[in-house]
């Protein structure tokens, strides 16, 4: 019996737009963004979600079981065989594929369970969750490209023909040493010749374009980037009770790479812009991921590139902002070591970096003094607790300087 057409046109399986909802964080406020084409040449619906940024798409929904069967007589095209002879051979090539191929899976399904208790080992060891997604990440991808991780020789093939970084190709032989040490075995790493490339640092007006330009959320987050100096996951983490509005201080405890934790100063625009985001959750940015959150301000900045004609502001990062700041605080401060408990370095050699870069980046400025002479020795004491240096003596004058 044959069903009537629906007056409407659509189909009742397709679901309607008050039933979508943002799979990151619930939210119903979203846009539709375009159709995603499927393989069978059909399409579904792609939407945006205004809260969090996240793009995603509508699930296909099920068709009805065919009735069709393959073996059918009006579906029979061809009486010929794979086999050579019908009673006598078979398709050897067929068959050993098969097995070469079943081979192949059931050795990645046995790496894989390795990693999974690698990754188990890590946590009772209590290694952070970024360092564990890193090499967990990085072990797969070792097992993608075909390697026994048993077989340190077929690792070692794997990393020189594989086109990566310096840097990453480390971070994969350290996270396979680490691997071969839990199963009590070792190995020769390669040698990897990583050089810490100098940052680009941006000027404070171009980063103050990129927070004018985006979103509330988004420029309260870029904000407190600006201020903090934070790594993008420890902002990520801050939650209400770290902010104290009425003293104008952020505590930050949860750091990142074993740093120190640190108390912020920060300003009266910041502390509005906090003050003026929905308290949804305990999370003050949210609780989107790293990877949502970057994609989000990525997109941002392609479009603000492109609108102020600016192409340097594809060149800034989210850590980019660190960079800037590290920077700053030197060339106002001159004191490493107030740089280095900023910043949360455990070592001062990763601050020098920044010193290195002031010296170019305020050259400008450095050549610049602020010049008080003065001619009783009573007032030198102020000077001096001002930051000023003695210079020379003229005239029965003791003129000072300092850099402005």
């Amino acid at each position: 019996m044959m069903e009537e057409p629906s007056l409407t046109g659509t189909s009742s399986n397709e679901p309607s737009a008050e039933s979508i909802v943002c799979p990151e964080c619930g939210s119903k406020r979203l846009y539709k963004d375009g159709l995603r084409p499927l393989p069978d040449g059909s399409s579904v619906q792609r939407w945006l979600c205004r809260d969090c940024g996240l793009r995603f798409s509508e699930k296909k929904p099920l068709q009805e079981n065919s009735h069709w069967h393959i073996n059918t007589a009006g579906h029979s095209t061809s009486g010929r065989q794979v086999c050579d002879l019908a009673e006598e051979s078979k398709n050897l090539i067929a068959t050993e594929t098969r097995t070469v191929a079943g081979e192949e899976s059931i050795t990645r399904e046995v790496a894989r369970g390795k990693i999974v208790q690698f990754v188990w080992q890590m946590q009772k060891n209590n290694y952070r969750e970024a360092t564990i997604k890193t090499y967990s990440t990085a072990l797969e991808r070792l097992v993608q490209r075909g390697c026994s991780l048993m077989e340190p020789e077929s690792v070692k093939e794997a990393l020189a023909k594989m086109k990566c970084s310096e840097a990453y190709r480390h971070i994969i032989a350290a996270a396979y040493s680490l691997f071969l040490r839990e199963q009590g075995l070792t190995w020769k790493p390669p040698i990897c010749h990583v050089n810490r490339p100098l940052p680009f640092i941006p000027t404070e007006r171009e980063l103050d374009d990129l927070i004018a330009g985006t979103g509330r959320k988004t420029a309260a987050f870029l904000q407190c980037l600006k201020e903090t100096a934070m790594r993008m996951g420890e902002c990520s983490r801050l939650t209400w009770a770290n902010v104290d509005t009425q003293r104008k201080m952020i505590t930050l405890n949860d750091t990142e790479k074993s740093g120190t934790p640190r108390i912020f100063d920060v300003s009266g625009k910041l502390v509005s812009m906090l003050a003026a985001m929905p308290k949804t959750n305990e999370y003050v940015f949210g609780t989107c991921s790293k990877v949502t959150r970057g994609t989000v301000y990525y997109r941002l900045r392609k479009k603000l590139a492109r609108k102020l004609g600016n192409p340097r502001l594809l060149d800034i990062g989210l850590h980019t902002f660190r960079h800037w700041k590290a920077t700053a605080l030197y060339h106002e401060t001159k004191n490493p070591i107030l740089v280095k408990e900023f910043l949360g370095h455990r070592s001062l050699d990763t601050t020098l970096l920044y010193i290195q870069l002031e010296r170019h980046l305020y050259k400008e400025e450095l050549d610049t003094f602020a010049v008080m002479a003065v001619r009783n020795a009573d007032e030198i004491p102020a000077l001096i607790e001002v930051g000023f240096e003695y210079h020379c003596e003229k005239d029965g004058l003791m003129f000072f300087r300092k850099r402005k």
